[in-house]
């Protein structure tokens, strides 16, 4: 379809994102098997997994291409890590075949100061919040109702009440500075497993957040090769069911898996949930109006330009965050 045939469609559907998925987990295992010989000169990969449907696809792929004897799955769970996400992770690595090892990573985040500088952040705004009988996540309020986007800070105390308190920039910063070491420390350790296997490292971003910056600069943005960074979320759940992996895997919610409650990308991030996401950002590759994004979304249209603006800034956003390090000056 060109682009000419895309802008006189009145409305667009998942039938845009369509593959053969057979070809193209061909197609990515060739490419990742020329890459972990002939780029990387590495003997396997290491993926680092957490049960969620990316991790779990490139783990899929990984042994397509190399075969499970020259995978290494590790898991990293910490103190806010859900136990199903584990669950999952366990079952995958079992059903795949690979050695799996498990690094408890709260000791390292509590030894640096994560979880203490995230509780002090809140604790400027809700002094009654404790970790150890509250729980927290950050959600997005404002874009597609026409306000600006703020942050709302979500605690649910032991009684089980749930409420909304708007963060000011210098806690919110504080909360995702401080949250941001456990992406971090993850990929330290699997960048230690790598070495010490002589493997490269799987980077698990699909399109929307390779595209949209939703990853953490020298965190889970680090990688040695990237194989589902072009598709689409709608696209990984498909070539995860296409790769036989299990049910448990290719049926679950997604969520950050980052705060002590649930989180969905789009409460933080993204401006709609990640199946019309997906339909917006393919959209607005191919220059679909915004009218007939809004009318296939079931939204307004100005809805649906605030989502091609927030499209735009994210991908700004993005370009420093997978930038190399600016040089200021050649050698003499």
């Amino acid at each position: 379809m060109n682009n000419v045939q895309v802008k006189a469609l009145s409305t667009i559907g998942p039938e845009v994102l369509a593959l053969d998925y057979s070809a193209e987990i061909e197609r990515i295992a060739a490419e990742i098997r020329n890459v972990t010989a002939k780029v990387l000169r590495k003997r396997g990969l290491v993926v680092a997994i957490s049960g969620g449907i990316d991790s779990s696809t490139c783990l899929g792929l990984a042994v397509r291409a190399l075969g499970a004897d020259r995978v290494f799955a590790l898991l990293l769970p910490e103190t806010d890590s859900s136990d199903d996400s584990a669950r999952r992770a366990t079952i995958l690595a079992r059903h795949l075949g690979v050695r799996a090892v498990t690094e408890n990573i709260a000791s390292t985040l509590d030894a640096i100061g994560c979880y203490r500088r995230r509780d002090e952040a809140i604790n400027r705004v809700l002094p009654a919040y404790d970790s150890k009988t509250w729980k927290m996540k950050i959600v997005l309020r404002g874009g597609l109702e026409g306000r600006i986007n703020h942050f709302m800070l979500v605690t649910q105390d032991p009684s089980g009440t749930v409420s909304e308190t708007r963060l000011p920039a210098a806690e919110y910063l504080q909360i995702v500075a401080a949250t941001n070491f456990k992406q971090r420390i993850r990929k330290t350790m699997e960048y230690y497993y790598a070495d010490q296997l002589n493997y490269g490292v799987v980077g698990t971003p699909n399109l929307l957040e390779y595209d949209q910056g939703f990853f953490v600069k020298n965190g889970d943005g680090s990688a040695d090769v990237k194989p589902i960074a072009h598709l689409y979320k709608t696209q990984v759940y498909e070539m995860a069911r296409a790769l036989g992996l299990p049910a448990e895997v290719t049926n679950a919610i997604p969520t950050t898996d980052t705060y002590s409650l649930a989180q969905g990308q789009d409460e933080f991030y993204f401006a709609l949930p990640y199946k019309q996401m997906d339909l917006a950002l393919w959209a607005f590759n191919h220059e679909v109006p915004a009218t007939t994004l809004a009318a296939s979304l079931k939204i307004s249209p100005a809805q649906a330009e605030f989502v091609y603006e927030d499209i735009l800034a994210k991908r700004r956003a993005a370009a420093y965050l997978g930038a190399a390090p600016v040089l200021v000056g050649k050698p003499q």
